[in-house]
Order: structure tokens, then C-alpha cells, then sequence
């Protein structure tokens, strides 16, 4: 793929050789002591830089032989240090100036180290440092950013303010959440945001849990409980937590505060799949010391699913888990508004020019710098100030068009700053699980070896549909073949079968499921036989290499992945009881292990994993959400590129990809190999180079290594692929892709997800949508808009993403034109009396223009539509000239200015030549052609005529004319003392009417007529379908 695109490391060889260097001069200058020992430690680290001389296509072999070309770098030249007056004039003064500044930097923007922490229970008096408060904060602002700057922006100020009043509201209803603290003397309620570390906090049944707590108690007898995390992480299979066995074992709740002890936790860190710590026991002999891990924890923002537990709180704020992984909010900006500030930027340039000029025309008589100024004055209307108004109530009507479309349903519009950018998108990055799928699973097929079952053989599988994850689908299926599950708890289960027995087995062992893994295990001992078997299951990749010799997994497994099936692979091994014991004695070292702890134990595990008898594969069906095929399609066709960001394993989300069609059956699939060092990334991103229109898949870990080395180059491939799956992604992984994508493409991104694992995501896009779901609405309260199902994307980006952009950008430009036509034929004006700084209008009637007279017809502009709905959804490529921003540039700019000067020319002019005689008459006359041109050329933008655009034109005309006979004293030259009044008689008559109407019929006839020749000759690409 892309043979073109040359493969370089992130850090240049010159870079490299020029740090290494630096480095070397600055030890050797040191002297003996430790700075020697520091310059060794360096070297020896980027002696490895000898990489980026390398050509990343070399061969693997190449790679390999050439290991000993890594230590031929060049020494660094040793420089003699200067000392004293000589070495501050040589650079010593720059040297302090910028220590000065970086340390004053520092001491601003410190940050509170991160610490262990020792947590006594139910004492949180006893903590020794001050912890952050237990409250969600999902404010941009404070109170002190709402002080108005002007009139001007007051429009805009009220606008954020009402979205951050809604998202006050959002967190102080989570932080208002009640729970149960226990107390020396009994439970009391507690606010979500008043927990502290070292609380005793209760949480009962399908209860959010509020902070990071170590699990010490549970009302269920076999002392754990089963958590969901789909919040956090976005997997839909529920968790087993573990109880502290000490705690678990005391008679009675209230006895947790009969004992002295206390929990020691690691640092708060983002990692959500590990955790290190102790509970220690003081006041027993001798103490116990109980080693604490991940199954022993309960982070917030996952919901108890099974009994009550009691915890103690261990982080809380910004130190838990879940808001570690989520980015800070950003104040976003829409393209449409940086690109609007650039040609504002221009227009101010325009009008300091041109006061200059005008000055330099005067000879720079008298006091030149009073006049520049009254001239910056009289033409400052160039800028547009009422353009940020204008662009802010139209923003507010493409929200309430949003929310009240009747064919997206419970669409909300959180963030009004950003509609435009619905119509700008080249990126959409989606989240998998409850996003593109229902999180609802069907068994569909079952192969043993010998014979395979599916829906159309076997009567009794039927559309078994469940809310829940795999193993609970399969459960349900075994109960309806005549297999029942009757009990199960930590320590044994009980199934019944068909004919009525009852067979009970012992748990020895259980092995959860880790994603380095891909499997779970478990050994139990058969009461009635005491035979122990061992059971395992999971993805066929890592089961293939375990079991047995046989012909027919490896083809099965890719059947059912073709048919986007979820595939499960069951072997059992049978233990003998001295095999057991053996395995039991070096498991239970390796878990007592302090360090490397996860190795060993995994290594023990492995051992009995060999030779496996291959029981079954099973398919499982994970049902899509509705139309999510066809609003693929839609957007690809409309030159959206899908990306899928899921924290779910490799193969699940192939199948995903594959079933929702996000890749082609045709399409070929490159699955990035497992990376862990710089050298297997080079040799990896060769591989994939060298393929052609393949979709890419990738996980997190191969991601992070490659994004660490060669940052450019794989961001610039994976740009080319037609679709990226990348699965087994952190929520701040996902972040850090969408940003990535931003800053190297300079092309709009868009992040849709239902879970708090998608929030970072979501709010580092440059826009978000989330999908209230079964995962909660943690996604959808901070997104941008919310939306209830994935398929209203097609119509929220196709209909109302295209009418905001176009919308907004034709009324940038008008309200842009409308200055500029107006400062035109102020400069005309004074041109023609000797360059005078004299304003041709007064106050009043300038108001009255940019408000009464045009406001109405130009705010109309946000009802007009190019296409109809109907077509722009049909026609999806009609997006695709969006993208290219060709509704608003510098070359549409140009044109408008060039349409102002001549009709600003043409209306000063005529006026003065054809009034010549009546020139008393000559604001009435030119302005009252120029407010006439300007409602002519609104109805000349618009392509679609609705209603309230007819009456926004009649009241504007009438409120015109009412001035005229009403207000006349403002239509006279000079001042109304002088007695210049407007005569009313006077524009009654024939002549003004006749020749006001020849003026305003050459200002605007010539541009009809070009208009009409250029959709004759150059039609636009919506004008055959409007036909």
C-alpha cells in the first residue's frame, strides 16, 4: 500500500546524533564524579538511535544480521567548559533567562504529586494529606468567564451560559446520588460528592459504584459479587469481584469497626486491569497481611450487579479510575467559525488600508492623524459586528430543527456552538459494543466434530436472545436442550439433567479471562465420580495451539467467521489427583509471589494447558442495532471514512467489522502482528506496506509501540486503508487516536459512542455524538448531540449537517457583503468631496439597516435549503463537496467583495449623477436603492423559497417605507438643525420612484444574469436532482 510514502522514525539520525553530542559535552564538562556514570547511561541508550539510519524495507534477515551496526555511532566531541564572565557573554545569559522563565512556568502550572496512601478504615479524620472531593465536574467555565465583554457578544455569552447551566445541572444531579455510609453509629446518607478516602460506603443491586473502593464485605454467601464494566471499559461481560476474605469472615457488619486495620494502595494510575496492594490487620497476633489485586477492587462508574457490597474508599474525584482515563472538555470551535475569523481578520486589514489611503489622498493636511481615525470610524462597518449574532441565532434555529425532526427521535442538541461541523466530517470514529450492536447475543450454531447444528437442523436452537453476555446465552441454551444449572456459588455448582439426576461438582480453581490470555478456565472435582477435570475455553486463536491434534477447527472457526459468527472453542483435560495437588502447591506459591507476581502464576497455569481433548466450537450470533449496514454504506458513499476504536478482543471485533460490513466480504483483512519493541514495528509496518486496499486491524498494545517509534508513518497508512479496526483500546487510547488524526490529516473528525469508556474520545473529536443506551448516558450527556440509535447519524449528517454548513456560510457572507456595500459607498461619498471624513448616513439609519430594514430577509437565509431531504439522503456523494469547503473560501470572499464595490459604485454614483439637480434628496434616494438591492439580492442567494422568507421580505419593505414618511428628518443631509428635512411630496413622484428603481436594477440585473448563465453552463452538482 502506498509505495510511495517513504518510512522514517519519529526522530531524525542528525536529531539523534546532535542530542547525543549535547549530552556528551555536558558530562564530560562535569568531571569525575557522578556525571560520568550519567553520560555512560545516556550513551548506551542512544547508541540504539543507530536505527534511524536504517531503510525500513530492509528484509527480515537483514534486520537480524545487522545487530552489530547498532554500536558504530560516532563519539561526541569532548568541549572545553567555559567558566566565569567569558561563559555568560558566550550563551550563560540565555542559559538564566530561560531557567528563569522554565521555573516560573513550573511553579504555575504544578501539578500535586501522586502518592501511595495508607486508608484506615472508617476513619477518614486519619488521613495524613488532603484527597480530592468525590464530585463529577464536567464544566468547561467558571463564573468568572461569563462577565460581559460588550453588547455585541452578549448573544454569545447567554448561549454558552445556558449550555453550561445544562451541564451543572447534568453533574449535580450525579453528585446529589445518595448512599449508605456506615458509621460507628449505624448507616446515614451520604451525597455522591461528600464521600471521602477511608469511607465505609454501601452499595446495594444495580447501584452505580461512586468512587475507587477496596471490596471488604457482601451480603452474598459465597463472599463475591459480579459487577458490570461496560462504563468503563465497554465490555458487556459482567466481572467477578472477590471480597477480602478477613473482612468477608467477621460475624457481623458492625464488627468493621471493632478491629484495627487499614488497606495500603499504589498510586492512583490510569491502568484499569491492575492494581497492587495490602490489607493489614494491626490488632491481631500475629497481624495478617492479605495481598490485594484486581479482583478485590470496584472502581467507580461500574454498577453492582449481583447483592450488596461494602467498601472502603481508597480514590475519589479525579484520582479514580474512570476520570483519569477521560480527557478535560475543550472549548470547541467549528471550522466555519476559524475560517469566518480569517476573513474577518482580512476585512479589518482592508479597512486600516483604506482609511490610509484615503488620508494619503488628503496630502495629510492638518491634524492627519485625527482624520485617519474618523475614517477607521465612518468605514468600520467592513467589519461585520453583527455577523457573530447573526451566526449565533442561526446556530440556535439548527438546533431546535434538530430536536424537533420528527425522524430522529429524542435528538438533543448539547453543544450549539458546532452544528456546522455535522457537514464537515472526513472521519468518523465509532465505538462497537451498544453502538453498532445491541449488546444481545443468539446462539446459532454448535460443531462437534462429527456433526454440525445449526438453526436449520436443530429444532431446539431458536433465536435465543438475552441482554447479557456470552456465557449467559450458553447457559440458557444448555437449560432449554435439558441441562439445567441449579446452583452455583465460588465453591461448587449443581446441575440437573434431563432425566432428572443431579450432578455435583467442587470448584478447586478458576482461571478469569485476561486479554493476553483469550481464555478462562476452570478445575472441578465430580462429587459422585471424584474425578478432576480441567475445562477451558476460549478464541480459537489461542485455543488452536492447546488442544489436540484434529482437521477440522482451524476450517470451522473460519466458516463461522464468515458468517460474522462469534466462535468459542471448549477442551477439558482430566487431572489425577496427584497431577492436582502438584499444581495446586506451585499455584499457590507463585500467587504469594511479591514480584512478577502475573508471570508466575500464569506460567503455573500454562503448564496444565497442554494436550487437550477438544470438546465442541460453538457460534454465537452478537445481533447488529437496526439499519446499521445501510448507514454504513450511506456514509461511506459519502466519503466518510469508518474507523472502529473497541476495548473488545481481536476477534470479536473482526467479526463485528465484517458482519456490519464496516469491511467488505470481498475485501482483505491485514491483522497487525503483536509488536512489543522498535524492531518488530519495523519489520511489521514493511508487512504492511507492501498490501494493497486492505482493511487493518490492530491492537492497542501493537498501537501504542508503533505510535511510540514510527508515529508519522503508521498514521499516514492507516489514512489509506478503506476501514481500521482497532480493538483491545484504553478509553484514553481512543483520545489519543482521535487526536492524532486531527493534527496529521487537518480533516474533521467525529467520535459517536454509548459508554463512559468512550467520553475521552467523544470529547477530544471535533465533534461528539453519544447514543443513550443500555450502557447508561455518561456518553451521551457529555457528547455534542445525543442521539437514541446509530442509524440517525445517516439523517443528523446527510440532512442537517449539510443545511448548517450551508446555511451558515451563506450568511457569513451576506452579512460580510452588507458592510462592505455600505463602507463602498461611504468611500465613494467622500471621494467625490475631496476626501472629506464626513459620514453619509446618520446614526440612526445605520442601525436601523444592519436591524429593521435587512435583519428579517438575511436571518431567513437559515430556512433555505439547496436539496430535499429526501435527495440529500438518497444522494449521499452530495456530502463529498462539502468536505472541500468550496461554500465558504477565500475565492467566494473575493467574489462577494467584488460584488460589493460594484454595486456599492453603482448606487453612490447613480445617485449623485441622476440627482443631481435635487441633491438635498441624496441619502433618501441612495438609500433607499441600497435597501432595495439588498432585499433583491436575498431573494438572489436563495434556492428554496419558504413562507416566512415572503413575509421576512414584505415586513422589512414595510417597516422601510414607514420610516420614510415617519422618521424623514434622519433622510436630510447634514444636521436636522439646518433644516435639511426629507420632503414627502418629493418620493411620492414619478421621477424618484423611476429613477430609484433604474439604480437598483443595474446594481442587481447584471448579477441575475450571471447567475443564470452559470447554472446553464457550469450547473452545481445538486441542480439535476432539484430538477
Amino acid at each position: 500500500m502506498a509505495d510511495q510514502i517513504p518510512l522514517y522514525p519519529v526522530r531524525s539520525a542528525a536529531a539523534a546524533a546532535a542530542a547525543s553530542q549535547r549530552r556528551a559535552a555536558y558530562y564530560s564538562a562535569a568531571g569525575p564524579g557522578p556525571g560520568a556514570d550519567r553520560r555512560g547511561r545516556y550513551q548506551l541508550e542512544d547508541e540504539s538511535a543507530h536505527l534511524d539510519e536504517m531503510p525500513l524495507m530492509m528484509s527480515e534477515e537483514g534486520f537480524e544480521n545487522d545487530e552489530s551496526d547498532y554500536h558504530t555511532l560516532p563519539r561526541a566531541r569532548l568541549t572545553r567548559r567555559k567558566r566565569g564572565l567569558e561563559w555568560f557573554v558566550c550563551g550563560g545569559w540565555k542559559f538564566l533567562c530561560t531557567s528563569c522563565c522554565d521555573w516560573l512556568i513550573n511553579v504555575c502550572q504544578r501539578k500535586k504529586e501522586l502518592k501511595a496512601r495508607t486508608v484506615w478504615l472508617g476513619c477518614p479524620e486519619k488521613c495524613e494529606e488532603k484527597h480530592p472531593r468525590n464530585s463529577i465536574k464536567n464544566q468547561k467555565y467558571n463564573v468568572f468567564t461569563f462577565i460581559p465583554g460588550g453588547f455585541v457578544l452578549a448573544v454569545t455569552i447567554a448561549r454558552e451560559a445556558i449550555d453550561e447551566f445544562r451541564r451543572f445541572q447534568r453533574d449535580k444531579e450525579m453528585n446529589s446520588q445518595l448512599y449508605s455510609k456506615l458509621t460507628v453509629r449505624g448507616k446515614v446518607q451520604v451525597k455522591s460528592s461528600d464521600i471521602q478516602v477511608g469511607d465505609l460506603i454501601i452499595v446495594e443491586k444495580n447501584q452505580r459504584i461512586p468512587s475507587d473502593m477496596v471490596f471488604l464485605r457482601t451480603s452474598e454467601k459465597a463472599g463475591s459479587c459480579f459487577i458490570r464494566t461496560d462504563q468503563l471499559d465497554g465490555e458487556t461481560d459482567w466481572k467477578l469481584k472477590v471480597a477480602v476474605s478477613c473482612t468477608q469472615r467477621l460475624p457481623a457488619l458492625g464488627d468493621l469497626f471493632s478491629i484495627s486495620a487499614y488497606v495500603y494502595a499504589q498510586k492512583p494510575q490510569l491502568d484499569i486491569h491492575s492494581f497492587e496492594g495490602t490489607f493489614t490487620r494491626e490488632d491481631s497476633d500475629p497481624p495478617i497481611h492479605e495481598s490485594l489485586s484486581i479482583e478485590n477492587t470496584l472502581w467507580a462508574s461500574t454498577i453492582v450487579a449481583s447483592g450488596t457490597v461494602i467498601g472502603v474508599v481508597i480514590y475519589t474525584g479525579k484520582e479514580t479510575r474512570s476520570v483519569m482515563n477521560t480527557s478535560n472538555p475543550k472549548n470547541k470551535v467549528g471550522l466555519l467559525d476559524l475560517e469566518l475569523n480569517q476573513l474577518t481578520k482580512a476585512l479589518f486589514l482592508a479597512l486600516v488600508v483604506l482609511s490610509v489611503v484615503m488620508v494619503t489622498l488628503q496630502g495629510f493636511a492638518g491634524p492627519w492623524y485625527r482624520n485617519l481615525f474618523r475614517f477607521l470610524l465612518l468605514f468600520s462597518y467592513i467589519i461585520p459586528i453583527s455577523l457573530r449574532v447573526n451566526l449565533d441565532m442561526g446556530k440556535a434555529a439548527y438546533g431546535w430543527m434538530i430536536m424537533k425532526d420528527e425522524n430522529i427521535p429524542g435528538t438533543v442538541v448539547r453543544t450549539s456552538t458546532i452544528p456546522e461541523e455535522l457537514g464537515r466530517l472526513v472521519y468518523l470514529l465509532t465505538d462497537k459494543t451498544g453502538t453498532l450492536t445491541q449488546n444481545e447475543m443468539v446462539f446459532k450454531r454448535l460443531h462437534l466434530g462429527t456433526v454440525s447444528y445449526g438453526t436449520d437442523t436443530m429444532d431446539e436452537i431458536q433465536s435465543h436472545v438475552f441482554n447479557s453476555y456470552l456465557q449467559v446465552a450458553l447457559v440458557r441454551w444448555t437449560e432449554s436442550v435439558g441441562l439445567t444449572l441449579v446452583s452455583r456459588d465460588l465453591a461448587s455448582m449443581q446441575l440437573k439433567t434431563p432425566s432428572g439426576q443431579v450432578l455435583t461438582y467442587c470448584i478447586l480453581q478458576m482461571f478469569p479471562f485476561t486479554s493476553e490470555s483469550k481464555r478462562m478456565g476452570i478445575i472441578v472435582r465430580d462429587e459422585s465420580t471424584a474425578e478432576i477435570t480441567f475445562y477451558m475455553k476460549g478464541a480459537d486463536v489461542a485455543m488452536s495451539t492447546i488442544v489436540q491434534y484434529n482437521d477440522w477447527l482451524e476450517e470451522e472457526c473460519g466458516n463461522m467467521a464468515r458468517e460474522g459468527l462469534r466462535t468459542l472453542v471448549v477442551a477439558k483435560r482430566t487431572l489425577t489427583e496427584e497431577q492436582y495437588q502438584d499444581f495446586e502447591s506451585r499455584y499457590s506459591q507463585a500467587k504469594l509471589s511479591i514480584h512478577d507476581r502475573t508471570l508466575k502464576v500464569a506460567a503455573v497455569v500454562e503448564s496444565l494447558e497442554r494436550e487437550m481433548e477438544l470438546l465442541c466450537l460453538t457460534g454465537v450470533e452478537d445481533q447488529l442495532q437496526a439499519d446499521v449496514r445501510p448507514t454504513l454504506e450511506m456514509l461511506r458513499n459519502a466519503g466518510i471514512k469508518i474507523w472502529m476504536l473497541t476495548g473488545d478482543k481481536l476477534e470479536t471485533a473482526t467479526c463485528i467489522a465484517k458482519s456490519s460490513h464496516l469491511v467488505s466480504r470481498t475485501q482483505d483483512i491485514h491483522i497487525f502482528r503483536p509488536v512489543t519493541n522498535r524492531g518488530e514495528a519495523h519489520l511489521e509496518l514493511n508487512a504492511f506496506r507492501r498490501k494493497h486496499d486492505c482493511a487493518l486491524v490492530i491492537s492497542g498494545d501493537s498501537l501504542e509501540v508503533c505510535l511510540r517509534y514510527y508515529e508519522h508513518e503508521l498514521v499516514e497508512l492507516a489514512c489509506q486503508c478503506p476501514a481500521v479496526v482497532c480493538c483491545r483500546c484504553s478509553p484514553t487510547q481512543k483520545a489519543h487516536i482521535v487526536t492524532l488524526l486531527r493534527q496529521h490529516t487537518r480533516k474533521r473528525t467525529c467520535a459517536i459512542g454509548d459508554g463512559g469508556n468512550d467520553v475521552s474520545m467523544i470529547q477530544a473529536a471535533d465533534c461528539g455524538i453519544g447514543i443513550e443506551g443500555k450502557e447508561g448516558k455518561q456518553a451521551s450527556l457529555a457528547a455534542d448531540f445525543s442521539i437514541t440509535q446509530f442509524r440517525h447519524i445517516g439523517r443528523l449528517l446527510m440532512v442537517h449537517g449539510r443545511n448548517s454548513y450551508k446555511r451558515s456560510a451563506a450568511l457569513g457572507q451576506f452579512v460580510m457583503h452588507r458592510g462592505l456595500i455600505i463602507s463602498t459607498m461611504q468611500a465613494v461619498f467622500s471621494s467625490v468631496f475631496y476626501f472629506a471624513s464626513v459620514p453619509l448616513y446618520q446614526g440612526f439609519l445605520m442601525v436601523g439597516y444592519a436591524t429593521i430594514y435587512t435583519m428579517f430577509p438575511v436571518f431567513s437565509l437559515v430556512l433555505d435549503q439547496d436539496v430535499k431531504p429526501e435527495m440529500a439522503i438518497l444522494y449521499p456523494e452530495l456530502y463529498k463537496d462539502l468536505t472541500k469547503g468550496r461554500s465558504l473560501s477565500f475565492k467566494t470572499f473575493l467574489i462577494w467583495v467584488l460584488i460589493s464595490i460594484y454595486q456599492g459604485g453603482i448606487l453612490m454614483y447613480g445617485a449623485l449623477v441622476l440627482f443631481e439637480a435635487e441633491f438635498v434628496h441624496v441619502v433618501a434616494i441612495s438609500f433607499t436603492a441600497l435597501i432595495l438591492t439588498e432585499l433583491l439580492m436575498v431573494a438572489l442567494t436563495i434556492r428554496t423559497w419558504h413562507w416566512l422568507m415572503v413575509v421576512a421580505e414584505f415586513l422589512s419593505l414595510g417597516c422601510y417605507v414607514a420610516s420614510l414618511a415617519f422618521l424623514n428628518e434622519y433622510f436630510g443631509i447634514g444636521r436636522v438643525s439646518f433644516g435639511a428635512f426629507l420632503d414627502v411630496a418629493f418620493i411620492t413622484t414619478v421621477t424618484f420612484l423611476w429613477k430609484v428603481s433604474a439604480i437598483t436594477v443595474v446594481s442587481c440585473l447584471p448579477l441575475y444574469v450571471l447567475k443564470y448563465l452559470k447554472r446553464k453552463l457550469s450547473p452545481p452538482s445538486y441542480s439535476k436532482l432539484s430538477s
